[in-house]
């Protein structure tokens, strides 16, 4: 055998091995790395975290949460309280994520999975960084798959499939805390509307037989006396205030205020009251049976309803909606500013035309 084809053979072999023994570490770093935790710096430092933010299409995040004051506030949303629920099931779900497989580490193919680039405008995965006791960690968390999703530590080329799935929103009106007040309908006194234009009118709740000073003073001398205490009414009366002349008023079913209106009342978004134009606004005055007044004022613009909200006995709630404007559903807000019509006897339907007569047909003349 000559020299060259010896060395040759040689340097063959030694690429041989050199291979072999590169995809063998390969394999034992993969099998190492399946099971593992995506981000096992967080498992116990989760009650940490003081901030974490979330950025998807932008070069700066577009939800940022932050503690301020030992409060969870929602920067972009003017530190509007922050839902920590969410906020908790998301780091929670970061600490349970574990390796399912390791994928692509070229970055030509990030996108395919979502886990490129997040400031790129077209960006499919977002980023979700966070700061904690020992630093600062982020992870960008990509598509869908199977019973999870991609995923790719920022500052590494190595992508993985993790395992449970991640889920979040990228928005800041999603992380707000949603729930505004929640009044009894049972206890409500009355409630008066003025719209942007027109008189006032409203409802309030009207004295029954059974709530004049007689009746309670006999029902007191009956239940002396050991008599049976009497059944309260079934429905609370209500009496319409600024009824139109020819008009009648609905039922009393009708004008009691809704449950739906104000009980459980909830926020689809939060900003500044001065971003909103309330120059033509409807106000509700809602009178409660402790004496707490509440004062709704709404605005519509374009598609979206607005409330600010005000209230004589509540500093709490005056402090959460000081200075701020609240989106809520299209149909709450139509419950808390009912039209006058909504609240009067339905105007007759104006009587039918009489049908003419038809016209008789006209005679063909006979050719002679």
């Amino acid at each position: 055998m000559s020299r060259q084809r010896f060395l040759a053979l040689l340097v063959a072999a030694v690429i041989a091995i050199g291979g072999a023994l590169y995809l063998s570490a390969e394999r034992n770093q993969q099998r190492a790395t399946v099971g593992a935790a995506l981000l096992p710096m967080l498992t116990g430092e989760i009650n940490t975290v003081t901030q974490l933010s979330v950025r998807r299409g932008s070069p700066t995040p577009t939800v940022t949460l932050h503690q301020q004051a030992g409060q969870w506030t929602v920067a972009e949303r003017g530190d509007y309280p922050a839902d920590v629920s969410k906020l908790r099931k998301l780091l929670l779900a970061l600490s349970d994520a574990k390796i399912v497989e390791q994928k692509t580490s070229n970055p030509a193919s990030f996108s395919v999975i979502g886990v490129d680039d997040p400031s790129a405008p077209g960006a499919t995965g977002a980023e979700i960084s966070f700061t904690a006791q020992d630093g600062k960690h982020a992870v960008i968390i990509g598509k869908s798959v199977g019973e999870g999703n991609f995923a790719r530590r920022v500052g590494e080329n190595t992508s993985y499939s993790v395992e449970p799935s991640i889920s979040f929103e990228t928005e800041p009106r999603f992380w707000i805390v949603s729930q505004l007040l929640d009044l009894n309908a049972a206890n409500i006194q009355s409630v008066q509307i003025k719209p942007p234009t027109g008189a006032a009118y409203g409802v309030h709740r009207a004295q029954t037989p059974a709530d004049s000073p007689a009746a309670s003073a006999a029902s007191a001398a009956g239940a002396a006396a050991g008599a049976p205490k009497a059944t309260p009414p079934a429905a609370a009366n209500f009496a319409l205030d600024g009824a139109p002349p020819g008009r009648k008023a609905a039922d009393s079913t009708v004008l009691a205020p809704s449950s739906s209106a104000f009980g459980g009342l909830t926020a689809d978004d939060v900003g500044k009251a001065g971003d909103i134009d309330f120059s033509k606004p409807t106000v509700a005055v809602v009178t409660m049976s402790d004496g707490n007044v509440i004062t709704f004022t709404g605005a519509s613009v374009g598609d979206k309803h607005w409330i600010q909200l005000q209230a004589s006995k509540d500093a709490a709630l005056n402090a959460k909606t000081a200075a701020r404007a609240f989106e809520i559903a299209s149909y709450r807000f139509d419950a808390i500013f009912r039209p006058l019509e909504q609240l009067l006897v339905p105007k007759p339907a104006p009587p039918a035309k009489p049908t003419p007569p038809a016209k008789p047909a006209a005679k063909s003349q006979a050719t002679p």
